[in-house]
């Protein structure tokens, strides 16, 4: 069944965000003092004892709100509670018992699932005393903590991990292919990751900029297991004016470095931007692999060359991944979605793909037959033989007589080798060149 899955749920700033982050020993969640900040759910692994545990941080539950936004955070923190082994309810130890917070405790009554209540913001006895009026909702004896200062988040802990029993969860952490959707905001990667789940997993309107947090779905395929990542559209720095704004350029660009496949979407109508440049060059520089799609092929008037045409424009403007294949898809209609796992699982498998030291050789020693190094000073490049000492990206280092008389334009004919003879279709490659005596 896998890990045990703890959610995080309550009103607009109770400091569930704050608790999230404490839990997972790194920032996650973005924290500021304006409610609604978390709009979607975020995931992270958890310890505590002998146990792992999935958390889910949700964004606050507004019950009597109309607002389309807080809507569908109420929906996210409805799917969050359904998915969740154990909730963790936390409520406002400074401001007291709410109406709110007693119309959330109905919905997570309803659940039938396992309530931890927590009350937060408890650093003085004041509050501490505040704590008591909490017994009158009816789902058991509240904990105490700050969040924000560490305290009381063992006890918390403790009467969290009650609750796992052993025989429901597999310990083992099972393999996922992380998969980063990059890309400007409102090009549609929200829909994809929706349309790819067959649920509403991802919050989607037409505001850009409503994903502000990078948001972990996890989805099982006849594929494999994949871990869909739905990331902040970046903006132009100039643009870039709130600090939440640039706690989601942070967390966009931690996704990629964090992902094995990176899928740039471009709006079709809009083309290749340079902003589009910018994101997908720092995937390069990673040696991820990468694939291109095209989204909203739907609204673009074609004909039989209308492809090929915009497959030249793109390759103009991003010549430096040559290798990344393209897929045009409308995330709407559902055109082509069902080729897109399909490829970013092949980009994957050249990602992770080995080739025997002894093939390599064959492969170099002909390649250098060929075309021999240019003489760079009053030496010439030797080659005495390639071995490759890794993969996530596939990486090999050359031993030559000296370093210093590589060409750049020689490395990339050598890559351009590896590329054709091995089929690293999607993915980056890394290629080192060491010193070592005849």
């Amino acid at each position: 069944m896998g890990k045990p899955i703890v959610a995080i749920v309550g009103r607009p700033n109770v400091g569930k965000s704050t608790l999230f982050n404490k839990l997972a020993g790194k920032r996650i969640s973005i924290i500021e003092d304006t409610p609604g900040v978390t709009r979607d759910r975020i995931y992270a692994e958890a310890e505590w004892l002998r146990y792992n545990f999935t958390m889910i941080d949700t964004g606050g539950i507004e019950p009597e709100s109309d607002d389309v936004i807080i809507a569908q955070m109420r929906r996210q923190a409805q799917i969050a509670i359904e998915t969740a082994n154990v909730i963790v309810f936390i409520v406002d130890g400074k401001e007291g018992l709410t109406a709110a917070d007693s119309e959330v405790a109905q919905m997570l009554r309803r659940s039938k699932k396992p309530i931890v209540l927590v009350v937060n913001k408890v650093d003085s006895l004041k509050e501490e005393n505040n704590a008591y009026e909490f017994y009158n909702l009816g789902i058991g004896d509240p904990i105490t903590i700050s969040a924000s200062q560490g305290l009381g988040l063992g006890d918390m802990l403790d009467r969290v991990v009650e609750h796992f029993k052993d025989e429901d969860f597999d310990s083992e952490e099972d393999e996922y292919i992380r998969i980063a959707m990059i890309g400007k905001p409102n090009v549609g990667k929200s829909s994809l990751i929706n349309k790819l789940l067959g649920e509403d997993r991802v919050i989607v309107s037409d505001i850009p900029g409503t994903t502000r947090d990078s948001i972990d779905s996890y989805l099982e395929s006849d594929l494999g297991k994949f871990i869909l990542v739905d990331t902040a559209g970046l903006r132009r720095k100039s643009k870039v004016k709130e600090e939440i704004e640039r706690y989601s350029v942070i967390r966009t660009l931690t996704s990629i470095e964090r992902s094995d496949v990176c899928i740039l979407m471009i709006d079709a109508q809009e083309g290749v931007t340079e902003q589009d440049e910018k994101i997908i060059g720092y995937a390069h520089e990673l040696n991820k692999a990468i694939m291109i799609i095209v989204n909203k092929w739907d609204l673009i008037e074609k004909d039989d060359k209308t492809m090929e045409k915009f497959k030249k424009e793109i390759a103009s403007k991003v010549s430096f991944i040559n290798y990344a294949p393209y897929l045009f898809i409308s995330a709407l209609t559902g055109q082509r979605t069902h080729k897109v796992l399909e490829m970013a699982k092949k980009c994957y498998d050249n990602y992770s793909k080995r080739i025997t030291t002894g093939i390599l050789n064959e492969v170099i020693s002909r390649a250098v037959l060929m075309k021999e190094p240019p003489v760079v000073g009053l030496k010439r490049l030797k080659i005495f033989y390639v071995t490759q000492i890794g993969t996530k990206p596939p990486t090999f280092v050359f031993f030559v007589n000296d370093p210093g008389t590589l060409h750049f334009s020689y490395q990339r004919y050598l890559e351009n080798q590896l590329r054709a003879s091995f089929d690293f279709e999607g993915t980056g490659i890394k290629l080192e060149f060491r010193e070592r005596k005849e």
